[in-house]
């Protein structure tokens, strides 16, 4: 919560939130518009510029209480679905393999041992080592996150692309429920002591960061 945020861990939060979803919806626009649709360009999000792509409140609550978005990409999906069939489930795959690679690269100075993972005490700056760590499992979080198989996250368009079509009914019929679902996973079932997410995002993602940093 905010106020056990220290300022170092606040300052690289928010520095990593702003590069992690900007490069995160940049994808997705960049993507669809190498597909041939126009959508995004024409809506401004084929940019690198953060604003295009936050939403205040998304990234607020992602860094207080680590649940957030920002502004979803709008793409044509019959556009994209000319160039391929596969179209919508790349544009979607985009986001979450630009937050994988963010973290392979912020991995490197830590594997070759360039940096320290060894805080140094700052009462206002991170220490280089702890903003790369930092900055490496956010954007796993983001990456394991978004590929869960429910609306709105891009896991539900990828999984479905690969899916026979009675399976892809039966995502059809679970949608309108989708974000209630995740809204419980998130927030009500770890009231009762059941934790999804431990299950399926930070323990794949404790494993994947100690083999990147080769720890």
């Amino acid at each position: 919560m905010f106020f056990n945020l220290t300022l170092p861990t606040f300052i690289t939060r928010i520095i990593t939130l702003l590069l992690a979803f900007t490069f995160h919806e940049f994808a997705h626009a960049a993507v669809a518009t190498a597909l041939g649709d126009p959508t995004p360009r024409m809506h401004g999000r084929l940019t690198l510029n953060p604003l295009a792509h936050l939403d205040m409140m998304g990234t607020l609550t992602l860094v207080l209480v680590g649940f957030g978005w920002a502004k979803p990409v709008p793409v044509n999906p019959y556009e994209v679905r000319r160039k391929t069939k596969a179209g919508m489930m790349l544009v979607s795959l985009a986001g979450p393999a630009t937050n994988l690679l963010l973290a392979v690269i912020a991995a490197i100075p830590l594997r070759f041992g360039w940096v320290s993972l060894r805080p140094t005490t700052s009462a206002f700056l991170p220490s280089w080592g702890s903003f790369l760590f930092e900055f490496l499992t956010i954007n796993l979080a983001l990456f394991f996150f978004n590929l869960l198989p429910l609306a709105p996250l891009d896991g539900e368009k990828v999984i479905t692309f690969f899916l026979p079509d009675h399976w892809v009914d039966v995502f059809d019929r679970i949608r309108p429920y989708s974000p209630l679902i995740l809204l419980a996973i998130v927030f009500i079932l770890p009231m009762f002591g059941i934790n999804i997410l431990e299950v399926i995002i930070w323990r794949p993602l404790q494993g994947l960061a100690s083999f990147l940093i080769g720890r």
